[in-house]
């Protein structure tokens, strides 16, 4: 994906040991497309040299306040001009209380007086700096100032303590930097979404599910994050890590996700449908092992509660969107479903475009009829479809 395509970031480099995330942190952003400018603090060339980043940007790393690679001599001006953002990262105690009383005494301190650009920075230090009470202030006084704080995350630390102070990951922070720069289109808004599949047991080691790995309705819990959604999600059982900002609800079968649904659909503004639920469920669970004894073993079946139908006959349903993965015939199912059930919209994809896989290829059907999207990886995929679900509630708003 080249999510920073066209873009300018600039990095702040300062002296923890947390920079040599710094240089993944690079390589990820001009994988995505990025212009990336270096600013590299005398402590932080300490760590990491401007050598390695030069290597990884394909640019040269500014240091010197006097950089006379300006004509005007005003680097600490020019160079967040046109930029998308500036991220400190690592930024320590020091520089963090340095941004918070105004100091300007090397390049990257008077860039941050001088932007022209939303500031982040991503603490990093260990767990006691973080957690004395002139650090506390100066974050405080930051976050009032409008800087964003990325993290720091809670783990083990370079000094072999455990606590609240290591930088967050290269992977985290580039996740946090793109959903910075994004319209927070859904601020304010309450999403639900179910994801990954069921499982209906058999007896304690068995049970009856299906390939459906979460990744979509995954990807669009990020997605509505990015846009500034609270965001719950209730998971079937999958192996994916949880979305950063999003709280979620872990069950196993049907009975389950339907119950954990509906003691929180109340006050959801959006209800997305993605997960595979199993259409039936056994009639009885064996509480020990069945054992390998016949050629054959007849299962007797009881359908499930349609969650998604249920949701959307509410008398203050939330806005419901339903999927609809199909082998065959996708636009009379989908668009079946969609005017059955009442919905507001039906993601709909063919089984061998995604079920289980990292891309997608689906097609939106609402009232006004079918728009493709065209395949892509699925957080991209989920970003068309998050984009598509809030046109359709600014319309719906207009007309009422």
């Amino acid at each position: 994906m080249n999510e920073f395509q066209g873009k300018r970031i600039v990095l702040g480099v300062t002296g923890g040991v947390a920079a040599y995330k710094a240089a993944e942190l690079v390589r990820l952003l001009v994988k995505a497309g990025a212009e990336v400018d270096v600013v590299l603090t005398a402590a932080g060339a300490q760590f990491v040299g401007a050598a390695t980043f030069q290597a990884l940007t394909g640019r040269r790393v500014w240091q010197a306040l006097w950089d006379e690679r300006m004509d005007n001599g005003m680097a600490h001006i020019d160079l967040t001009r046109g930029a998308a953002a500036l991220l400190v990262a690592p930024a320590t105690a020091d520089f963090l209380a340095k941004l918070s009383h105004g100091f300007a005494d090397d390049l990257l301190s008077t860039l941050c007086l001088a932007r022209d650009c939303p500031l982040l920075v991503a603490p990093a230090m260990n767990r006691q700096m973080w957690e004395n009470p002139a650090t506390r202030r100066n974050v405080a006084q930051l976050g009032a100032d409008g800087v964003r704080v990325l993290g720091p995350a809670h783990g083990e630390q370079a000094c072999g303590e455990v606590g609240d102070g290591r930088m967050l990951e290269a992977a985290e922070l580039l996740d946090d930097l793109y959903a910075s720069l994004q319209a927070k289109t859904l601020s304010g808004k309450r999403v639900l979404l179910t994801a990954g599949p069921t499982f209906e047991a058999l007896d304690p080691v068995r049970g009856l599910t299906n390939s459906s790995s979460g990744k979509m309705g995954f990807s669009l819990a990020r997605a509505c994050v990015e846009v500034g959604a609270e965001v719950t999600l209730i998971a079937g059982p999958v192996a994916l890590a949880t979305p950063r900002g999003v709280r979620r609800v872990d069950v196993q079968s049907a009975l389950q996700m339907r119950d954990a649904v509906m003691r929180t659909v109340s006050g959801q503004d959006v209800f997305v449908g993605v997960a595979a639920v199993a259409d039936y469920r056994p009639r009885q669970v064996a509480a020990d092992k069945v054992k390998k004894g016949t050629a054959s073993l007849v299962l007797e079946l009881d359908a499930n509660p349609d969650i998604l139908a249920e949701v959307a006959a509410l008398p203050d349903a939330p806005f419901c969107v339903g999927f609809a993965a199909e082998s065959r015939d996708l636009a009379m199912y989908a668009e079946g479903k969609r005017v059955a059930k009442k919905l507001g919209l039906v993601v709909g994809n063919l089984v061998q475009d995604g079920l289980g896989g990292d891309t997608n290829a689906v097609t939106l059907f609402d009232a006004a009829g079918a728009h493709v999207l065209p395949p892509a990886d699925k957080v991209e995929v989920a970003r068309g479809i998050v984009a598509h679900i809030v046109a359709l509630m600014e319309k719906s708003h207009g007309q009422a």
